[in-house]
């Protein structure tokens, strides 16, 4: 090897090259860092689109012009442009989000009492949507695969669509006229115990669970198709071990995409849900702040929203890595 060969060969690029693995981590932190970028960037105009002065709207318009010109200094917005937006991102960095204008209370701190409950329904709403997602969209490809059971087929097919079209918060409406007013089974709103996270969870996750078992059952029926099914049926498997250790693993690898998405829209579908059920998450307060034209804590909110939505994408792209491993030296 000469020694231009070997410096060819040592540098990053032939590395990640010769590394699959290493180009596909490299590439995945490199597109997080520019979109948490430009969501920090996003968050911070926020501030500066709305027509008008925030801070006048904030206190209104009795406000003395004294007290909104010391909480324009205060907040830092007398100063030039480009200074505001690097001390937003040092802020962002150190997690420094500024104050709130109504209750002076740092904006990361009303961030960490709610986030928990929205995490919570979220996740929640999410084991819901598996939980009833996969076995019903697997159990339905099994039985129409092949053209059988078509009156089946066309009921499951028509109540997934139906109840994948519902807004959450109708469902969520209906639920509280239904399960609370009319039978009183279950807590109106409110984040009282187990039984108060039934309807807000059934709300959140009834339309993606249709939505991801119409998915499920296609790829199940891909699956039943695909040669290595045939090979596990040629071999006289039991039926149960043909469907469960073959086909549906490979139908659910084919899902997670989906999956992940869902559970991107089942955090921001938490904003309606939660202000149906008067549940004290980050849904009713970017609501509030919003009406409050409390804009450090919307753009507090915003970010915090906008940086889970990314890390489940990214976390969705490593799953399908390592299920597929083939897919990232194809990338590569």
């Amino acid at each position: 090897m000469t020694a231009t060969t070997a410096a060819t060969a040592g540098t990053p690029s032939r590395r990640m090259a010769d590394n699959p693995w290493l180009a596909f981590a490299v590439r995945r932190a490199g597109r997080l860092l520019v979109s948490l970028w430009v969501l920090v960037t996003a968050s911070f105009l926020i501030l500066h689109l709305i027509p008008g002065d925030p801070v006048r709207a904030a206190l209104g318009p009795t406000a003395p012009a004294s007290l909104v010109a010391a909480r324009r200094a205060s907040l830092g917005l007398d100063r030039p442009l480009w200074e505001q937006y690097l001390d937003y991102l040092q802020g962002v960095l150190t997690g420094d989000l500024g104050s709130s204008l109504g209750s002076s209370l740092p904006v990361s701190r009303i961030i960490g009492q709610r986030l928990p409950a929205t995490l919570e329904l979220a996740l929640l709403a999410f084991l819901v949507v598996v939980a009833l997602a996969v076995p019903i969209g697997a159990g339905m490809g099994v039985l129409t695969r092949g053209g059988r059971r078509r009156g089946g087929e066309l009921a499951f097919s028509s109540a997934s669509t139906v109840l994948g079209a519902v807004p959450d918060f109708v469902l969520g409406v209906g639920f509280v006229y239904v399960f609370s007013v009319t039978l009183g089974w279950l807590p109106v709103a409110g984040r009282t115990g187990p039984p108060s996270y039934v309807l807000p969870v059934l709300a959140l996750a009834i339309g993606p669970a249709a939505a991801l078992a119409r998915i499920v059952r296609v790829e199940m029926l891909t699956a039943l198709r695909s040669d290595h099914v045939r090979t596990a049926r040629a071999k006289r498997l039991p039926a149960w071990q043909v469907n469960l250790g073959h086909a549906l693993p490979h139908a659910l690898t084919a899902s997670i995409t989906l999956g992940g998405l869902l559970l991107s829209a089942l955090v921001a579908g938490t904003v309606l849900v939660e202000n149906v059920f008067s549940w004290p998450g980050l849904g009713s307060t970017i609501v509030s702040s919003i009406l409050e034209k409390d804009y450090p804590v919307v753009q507090g909110v915003v970010l915090v929203y906008g940086a889970g939505v990314l890390l489940v994408n990214l976390l969705v792209d490593v799953v399908l890595s390592l299920l597929d491993p083939r897919s990232v030296i194809r990338e590569s």
